[in-house]
């Protein structure tokens, strides 16, 4: 072989190892030791936590699905709040005698004007990657920024300990982050594919072991992904999966959901759960899934192929997943560039929030994963329109019937970034059919259950810990006041002006300043372009 063909069939190599190790996460994956990005630096952010801290004024969201009430003042007491009280009626001076006292020692924080949430959970939050370039610092101050409190990392993608190091860190403020829940992709570590049942029972139980609190799946032989979901109900490990191509046809939601797996990711799986005069996907006869246009355009043409809404197998196979406790985890945020890609490159905070590594990353380029914009066309994008018109559907009639719901950002991919991409999800379970008191529902206690910590977070309760969001505009009426960037509006001047960004994130009681939080990742930005030298750029228009 010519030293040029050797070269050419590395890299064809190197592309296919890519898109499979996403696909399965398994041997591939686990053949060597994940490189992991930058560790997060100490914390030197944030105040408290106080022996007595009250918000004084506010109105509150408590993520339950009640709707805003106001004002009130909220007692925290180190990490926990102790009490909410009504303190008045709106437009009405406050009778000062009714508050709270505030000791000596206490804090106040004056939130008059305010809307107070749960702190928001992000049930798909890859902390950064190698490839992207996004240190730990840049993503989990996007995430803190936006009022991200809690995420669940689906497949510790920088190796397990360094996730459990973070998660430690995290529990005891040392680091600026949410908490972090993490779950490590199913065989990683392991050299060989699974072959029995007991292999994957014990690479389960090793996981427990390690302190991993759940399971990332992209498919298994059936006996063999049956055992590994029984054995993590088992050690009390929770999981997800998402129902990758290669495996679908042998294992759907359904079966998995009967099995005991606990979440879904996306929406794969959910149609061939759907079929009813097919048992494959209608693929033509040139597909290949390790090329990624084959893969994500032929994803578009899925929805069209399952049983109609409204239809005997369309409720069939909801009341089952909703009888059975099942989490829909949409993300619906990263594929949406699939049905408008211009205006999703064009987003208004990559210039100042978009690392020059990430930009790249997100370009057309057969060897990075899901960057897969070879020929995007017109027609691919009419499709993808259908399928997110169907596949909302679904999710909405899901969640009318009584299923649960969640809110996850899979930022890092297809031009979403972190933060940003989440708050972009929760404008989309709106355009789903979602009321406002809904999204937040599910960006707050529906995550929190379905990571078990209801008891904790989730909902702004006494008793609870103190996570909350405090943004100084309406999120129910316009959910772009929670973007970093806030919301454009026409002042009684005539003059345009932004309203709205987080303005505090509180986690375990500590008070962070959410716009300082984003000036440090604006000039961890401006440095990496200013070292580079790097200028924002769109491919042929340079």
């Amino acid at each position: 072989m010519s030293q040029a063909r050797s070269s050419i069939f590395r890299r064809t190599c190197r592309s296919a190892a890519v898109t499979l190790s996403l696909s399965f996460a398994t041997v591939l994956l686990a053949q060597e030791t994940p490189r992991s990005i930058p560790e997060a630096p100490p914390r030197n952010e944030g105040e408290g936590p106080f022996q007595r801290l009250i918000l004084r004024g506010g109105t509150l969201i408590d993520g339950t699905g009640a709707p805003a009430i106001g004002p009130v003042d909220i007692i925290v007491e180190g990490n926990r709040i102790v009490d909410i009280r009504n303190v008045g009626v709106p437009g009405v001076t406050i009778d000062a005698e009714k508050r709270p006292q505030a000791g000596p020692d206490d804090q106040e924080l004056n939130v008059e004007g305010m809307y107070i949430l749960p702190g928001f959970v992000d049930m798909h939050g890859h902390i950064g990657g190698v490839e992207q370039g996004t240190p730990a610092e840049y993503v989990l101050k996007l995430w803190m920024g936006h009022g991200i409190t809690t995420i669940r990392e689906p497949g510790s993608g920088n190796g397990l300990d360094w996730v459990l190091e973070h998660q430690a860190k995290s529990a005891r403020n040392e680091i600026t982050a949410p908490r972090i829940n993490p779950y490590l992709f199913f065989g990683a570590g392991r050299e060989e594919p699974f072959t029995t049942p007991d292999q994957a029972r014990e690479w389960v139980r090793a996981t427990a072991a390690k302190g991993a609190q759940g399971i990332k799946f992209f498919g298994a032989p059936p006996a063999i992904m049956e055992a590994a979901l029984d054995e993590a109900k088992r050690q009390g490990l929770r999981s997800a999966c998402h129902h990758a191509q290669m495996s679908v046809t042998r294992v759907n939601v359904l079966d998995t959901a009967r099995w005991g797996l606990t979440s879904m990711e996306h929406w794969y799986g959910l149609p061939e759960a759907l079929f009813t005069d097919q048992t494959v996907q209608d693929y033509p006869l040139e597909y290949n899934y390790a090329n990624e246009l084959d893969r994500f355009g032929q994803a578009g043409q899925l929805w069209k192929q399952a049983a109609p809404r409204g239809s005997e197998r369309w409720y069939e196979v909801m009341e089952e997943l909703i009888e059975l406790d099942f989490t829909i985890n949409p993300t619906f945020t990263p594929y949406e560039a699939n049905r408008d890609l211009m205006r999703i490159r064009g987003d208004e905070w990559h210039e100042m929030y978009t690392l020059p590594s990430l930009w790249r990353f997100f370009a057309p380029n057969r060897e990075n994963h899901a960057s897969y914009w070879y020929y995007w066309t017109t027609a691919d994008e009419i499709a993808w329109k259908e399928n997110f018109r169907l596949w909302m559907s679904f999710v909405n009639d899901f969640k009318n019937r009584g299923g649960r719901v969640t809110t996850g950002s899979d930022s890092g991919y297809i031009y979403k970034i972190y933060g940003f991409g989440y708050i972009r999800e929760l404008e989309l379970l709106q355009e789903a059919g979602f009321h406002p008191l809904e999204v937040i529902r599910a960006a707050t206690l529906h995550g929190a259950e379905a990571l078990g910590r209801d008891d904790e977070i989730g909902s702004v309760e006494a008793g609870k810990l103190a996570d909350m969001v405090i943004v100084d505009a309406n999120p129910l009426e316009n959910l772009k006041v929670l973007y970093g960037t806030g919301a454009i509006k026409l002042n009684e001047n005539n003059e345009v002006v932004r309203i709205g960004g987080v303005r505090y994130t509180i986690k375990d009681g500590i008070v962070f300043d959410a716009r300082q939080l984003l000036a440090d990742v604006r000039e961890i930005v401006r440095q990496a372009k200013e070292d580079e030298g790097f200028t924002l750029t769109q491919p042929g228009l340079d």
